[in-house]
Parts: structure tokens; C-alpha cells; sequence
């Protein structure tokens, strides 16, 4: 199970999946190098592998460090949500029930060896999910905070799942609703997240975002 970061920043049309390996960060050069060596034993050994690179995954159940749970929980806080750089940045978006659909689809009806892209085709700006959010908790926009941005953090990712798609399999949620579904669970599951938040995970939040907040700039509301 890898990601769709492993080709890099994508600035127009879609990554396939024999289109050049590209990593800018070691999180995604660690999983481009692990693509490498699950196929090399299938090259060399006719090992049965079978590699899925899916898009950015949000659904109940995830931990607050991600976009969508941190900025959702910190608007049932009402505290400020760190929004990177111009907020322009975008993604794809896969709901869990899809990404999981779309491993097993490839894992039973796949061709081993082969590379599955697993996309929700659902690309949106992050202030968009930010906005999303914000307008379903009945939140003001000025939680935002636009923060600096991160170190080699890509503009866009964008997959094309046609392969996948080829052997029946497609997204079944749309992004607004699985969005809707996800934010309505973390305010019903208070207590689990607000654990998690109070302890080490304080001291990570603070490491990467306490310095941007202080000179971050609010969101026009």
C-alpha cells in the first residue's frame, strides 16, 4: 500500500502508473523505495506482489496529526486551523471505505505484479476543505490561519485511476458527503480524540505549528 506522492508535484493532467518515480520529501521517498524493492521481487523471483498508490485517505478513526481530523477537532475547539502557505495546495481525496474497496478490488481481480493508482476523484483546494468544514460546524472562516509553509511540500497530486477502473472498480462516496460523515463522527467522539490531543500530541503540535500560529496571518471571514 503506497501513495500517490511517490511521483512528486504534478502541475498538469494526472500520474499513471509507469510514469516516473519522483519523491520530494523522505516520507514519500521511503515508500518510493519500498515500491522499488516489493517489485524487484517480482522481477527477479515472480514473487505475487501487487502495489496500490492511493490518494490522500480522511474518514472516521484518524488520527488528529491529518488535515482533515486536525482542522476539524481544532474547530470544535474553536482554536486556529494552521493553513499552509497560500492554502492553493490540492489534493485528491479518497474516503477509507473507497481506498479499502479499491486495495481489495485490486488484491482479488488484479494482475499480479502490477501497479493499481487508487483515486476518489475528488481534487479540492485545502481552503476549500478548510471552508467546508468550518461552514458545517457553523464555525467563523477567521479560525483560519494561514501559517508558513512547510519544506518541501507539493503544490498538487493527481492520479489517474483508469487501470483500476478498467477492472470494475469505482469510488462509491461522494467527497461532500463522506466529508459531511467524517466531521459529524469526531463531534460525537469527543472524548477519543481529546485524549490523543492532550498528551504527547501536544508537544508535536506545538513543535510544528506554535511558532507558525504566532505569525500567522487570519482568514478574512
Amino acid at each position: 500500500v503506497s501513495t500517490d506522492e511517490v511521483y512528486g508535484s504534478v502541475e498538469q493532467g494526472c500520474s499513471r502508473e509507469d510514469d516516473a518515480l519522483d519523491p520530494r520529501s523522505p516520507y514519500s521517498a521511503s515508500k518510493a523505495g519500498a515500491d522499488l524493492l516489493v517489485r524487484s521481487y517480482w522481477t527477479t523471483y515472480q514473487f505475487p506482489v501487487l502495489i496500490t498508490r492511493g490518494s490522500n485517505t480522511y474518514g472516521p478513526n484518524q488520527y488528529p496529526e491529518k488535515f482533515i481530523p486536525l482542522f476539524v477537532t481544532n474547530a470544535l475547539e474553536d482554536q486556529p486551523l494552521p493553513l499552509y502557505g497560500d492554502g492553493r495546495y490540492r489534493r485528491d481525496w479518497l474516503s477509507v471505505f473507497d481506498h479499502c474497496s479499491g486495495i481489495e478490488f485490486a488484491l482479488i481481480h488484479g494482475e499480479p505484479g502490477t501497479i493499481y493508482n487508487v483515486g476518489g476523484g475528488n481534487e479540492r483546494e485545502n481552503i476549500s476543505v478548510a471552508e467546508s468544514i468550518l461552514t458545517h460546524l457553523n464555525k467563523p472562516l477567521s479560525l483560519i490561519r494561514y501559517v508558513q509553509d512547510r519544506p518541501g511540500h507539493d503544490r498538487r497530486y493527481a492520479i489517474d485511476c483508469t487501470r483500476l477502473r478498467a477492472l470494475g472498480w469505482t469510488p462509491t462516496l461522494l467527497f461532500e458527503e463522506g466529508l459531511r460523515a467524517t466531521i459529524d463522527w469526531y463531534a460525537q467522539h469527543a472524548a477519543w480524540w481529546r485524549t490523543i490531543k492532550s498528551g504527547e500530541f501536544r508537544t508535536y503540535y506545538e513543535q510544528a505549528y506554535g511558532e507558525r500560529l504566532q505569525r500567522g496571518t487570519p482568514c478574512a471571514s
